[in-house]
């Protein structure tokens, strides 16, 4: 018989947190699991995780955990928000499920509603009203945001878009200042604009080449090694040489700013910018923190927040600030969820916890 271990205890549904507000940086602690994504909502933090969506109060530091022990059917989140005026999260295979605060209840949208796919990874209500899904089988609109309509349900693939979407795994969307969609994908970014595809990639300019950053590459577990989705790609790329995590057509994070541009993360490509006429990359070697972008985030002033494989920076007057870490007291150094609350406040997401940034600190 092999050593017996000790049972591991059962996370702790709720509670209270206790806060120092002389702290710089305030930790909320999430246990061994990835902060995902985070959305401020009149004084409550929504925290997406890796184990479940966590309700938490600012007001009296209390907190409440939601998964599949009360309405979700995956504990994994990608996205959480609101959608309709109810708090949305899209999951790891559970489909889009929106909360009714006063029952309690969940009610989910999967695949038989509609969706492309189990795997949300973002969602935006657009100007016009529809509802962009990013799913890992395409992008869905629900036109009008009439999500129990199932004929207001559409679906843009690579195959029924003929290429348009150049990726049907898309991880951001975001509209731009005249009511384009933009998407992130694996196969680069997407615009759809008045009936009509765009799309760029590596070889269009987005994404920094290898050379400038094959000496600050932080990940040499190249993806492609364990599995043949990514070293498919990677060989379209022509990057099959390359063994280590760099992919810029992989766009895992997306912002559009009030000018319109538009800012891309790419996974070790640095960060892209968008001006309307071309791309133009940003590296390490230009102030970024790290080469793979795994988020951002345009606060309430609208400046642009970046988060990181080596920390957190702001761009401001056309450069990088000094880059926050865990010396600064960040909770740790690979930045996955940002959000900011109308008091100017700033929280941030990665491994183990959130780290909430308060203003004038």
């Amino acid at each position: 018989m092999g050593a017996s271990h000790p049972p591991v205890a059962p996370p702790v549904r709720e509670g209270k947190v206790t806060v120092d507000p002389a702290a710089k940086f305030t930790h909320f602690r999430v246990g061994n699991k990835n902060v995902k994504s985070l959305y401020t909502d009149s004084g409550v933090v929504w925290v997406g995780t890796s184990g479940g969506l966590i309700r938490y109060d600012t007001k009296d530091d209390s907190f409440k955990l939601f998964d599949t022990k009360n309405g979700l059917l995956s504990n994994g989140m990608f996205f959480v928000g609101k959608v309709k005026g109810r708090i949305a999260v899209g999951t790891y295979g559970g489909g889009l499920s929106l909360l009714d605060e006063k029952t309690g209840n969940w009610q989910t949208y999967n695949i038989p509603e509609g969706l492309g796919d189990a795997f949300i990874y973002d969602v935006i209500t657009a100007k016009n009203g529809d509802i962009w899904i990013a799913t890992w089988s395409g992008a869905n609109r629900v036109r009008g945001g009439d999500l129990d309509n199932r004929s207001k349900w559409d679906l843009y693939t690579v195959d029924n878009t003929r290429g348009g979407l150049p990726n049907d795994w898309v991880y951001g969307l975001a509209e731009g200042k005249d009511g384009d969609i933009w998407l992130a994908t694996e196969g680069g970014m997407a615009r759809f604009a008045k009936g009509r595809w765009e799309n760029w990639n590596h070889a269009k300019g987005m994404g920094a080449s290898y050379d400038r950053v094959k000496k600050d590459i932080a990940f040499k577990n190249d993806p492609s090694k364990q599995s043949v989705h990514h070293a498919k790609q990677k060989e379209e790329m022509g990057l099959q040489d390359v063994d280590v995590a760099y992919n810029p057509n992989y766009i895992v994070a997306l912002e559009v700013d009030s000018s319109g541009q538009v800012w891309a993360g790419t996974w070790g490509g640095g960060l892209s910018r968008f001006d309307g006429r071309r791309w133009q990359s940003y590296t390490t070697a230009e102030g970024l923190p790290g080469n793979h972008v795994f988020a951002l985030h345009i606060d309430r002033k609208g400046e642009l927040w970046i988060g990181t494989n080596s920390g957190l920076a702001r761009w401001q007057k056309g450069k990088f600030s000094k880059a926050l870490t865990t010396a600064d007291g960040l909770f740790a150094n690979n930045i996955f969820a940002m959000t900011s609350s109308p008091d100017g406040s700033l929280w941030v997401g990665s491994y183990g916890g959130v780290a909430h940034l308060r203003p004038g600190k």
